[in-house]
């Protein structure tokens, strides 16, 4: 079967590409042979803190095989084992469990599973923003933890209904003063952080960022009301994700020390969000592992450039005219580099995976609505699952709970060319 039986559905171009997607894309398909994994990825993006949508998209993959109801109850299949797990970024919040989530990810690399995961706009965010607490006041990062806003208080909620319910628990912990004090950006914050901010970042943006803050400071502490947390509780979660993230003997702590920016395997770039001019250039002159190198330098030392860098645009670009640009000079750079392919998440599609030609480079968007919190925004019924499968016979597979059909595209086959019949199945 092919790719797409609803071109709406499963192709889309910009405004770059004049002629119909078929001829595009073929246009594209033409320039030259791609280099296909040595092994099978299993893509999946998104799980956003819902891990039975995880459990359901490991069982799509084939890789492996449930042997009871319960989260650790599978073992991997022979072709689980010699297969690599690729967790395409936005791990943390909307859906019912981080903790879960990340339990039942931290299963499949026990169980012995090849698993990378991939830096997303909401990890990073909660990680920066949680790190800064207690930090020495700093007018360019004094404002992370608030800025994470009411979307962090369910992953606070929970790590204090865990971790934080003795008669000790806040013991140690300073005043509701102090608390908020120390978590929340001070009155001169306001009048400061534009001028230190002019350098890098435009009027308009600074404004628009200033205006957040003072929604996100009123939105996040109604947001704490109602899930009946004090500023002293708060403050003790944080204390405690810090523990549990951060320090070498924390439950979590490998999470964010094996994640990276992105991951290559041959005419492939898998990518939470998408790439910019600038960012086209530093892997064609520098390649994929100082990409990597340079991510895990800035996240740790330089944060508040970080956020506003090129490295940053890579895991939130949906691509608007508010992100940094990507041009036919880009994409240009980008196949001197030897990609042919962007594989990305964030952008959340309704009905499965979807090809999208961008800039003259073929990208397979992977973020399906998996988590139960943004299905019910979208009004998607059941539980999602998704997952989009790069064979090294060359084959990609996209499995989703969303659309009726397993797409299977063949680059190498002109009657899998979207559009056109193909006699395809995927095994």
């Amino acid at each position: 079967m092919a790719w797409t039986f609803d071109k709406k559905a499963s192709l889309s171009k910009d405004g770059y590409h004049r002629k119909n997607f078929d001829q595009e894309l073929q246009k594209v398909l033409d320039r030259e042979p791609w280099q296909w994994p040595k092994r099978t990825v299993y893509f999946i993006a998104d799980i956003h803190a819902d891990a039975d949508a995880f459990l359901a998209s490991l069982v799509a993959t084939g890789g492996i095989r449930k042997t009871g109801p319960g989260d650790t109850d599978y073992k991997l299949t022979k072709q689980g084992r010699k297969s690599r797990f690729l967790i395409g970024g936005d791990c943390f919040e909307k859906g019912p469990s981080n903790l879960r989530a990340l339990r039942s990810i931290r299963t499949l690399m026990k169980k012995g599973a090849r698993v990378q995961i991939l830096a997303g706009n909401h990890d990073i965010r909660s990680m920066l923003g949680i790190k800064s607490v207690g930090m020495e006041h700093d007018t360019k990062t004094e404002h992370f933890f608030i800025r994470m806003g009411p979307k962090a208080v369910p992953f606070l909620k929970e790590v204090h209904d865990e971790f934080l319910q003795g008669k000790k628990a806040l013991r140690d912990i300073p005043s509701t003063r102090d608390c908020r004090r120390i978590m929340f950006p001070s009155k001169r914050w306001f009048d400061e952080f534009p001028a230190i901010a002019a350098w890098s970042m435009p009027d308009v943006v600074i404004e628009r960022e200033l205006e957040r803050m003072r929604k996100k400071i009123k939105l996040f502490e109604l947001e704490c009301e109602k899930a009946d947390l004090n500023m002293r509780m708060v403050y003790a979660a944080v204390k405690k994700w810090q523990s549990l993230f951060l320090e070498p003997k924390g439950e979590f702590f490998w999470f964010f020390n094996q994640m990276v920016l992105s991951y290559r395997e041959g005419s492939f770039l898998f990518i939470h969000a998408g790439v910019d001019d600038d960012i086209a250039r530093v892997i064609r002159d520098k390649g994929i592992k100082y990409l990597n190198r340079q991510f895990n330098r800035e996240v740790k030392k330089n944060p508040f450039d970080f956020y506003f860098s090129p490295l940053a645009n890579t895991i939130r670009t949906k691509y608007r005219d508010v992100d940094r640009p990507f041009t036919r000079r880009g994409a240009k750079l980008v196949n001197q580099s030897g990609i042919q392919v962007i594989v990305h998440g964030h952008r959340n599609l309704l009905q499965g995976q979807r090809i999208m030609l961008r800039k003259g480079i073929i990208n397979f968007e992977c973020d399906t609505t998996m988590d139960r919190g943004s299905r019910s925004k979208e009004s998607m019924p059941g539980t999602g699952a998704s997952v989009t499968i790069f064979k090294p016979e060359g084959i990609i597979v996209g499995v989703s709970s969303d659309y009726p059909k397993i797409k299977v595209f063949d680059p190498s086959s002109p009657e899998c060319i979207p559009g056109l019949p193909c006699d395809s199945t995927a095994n």
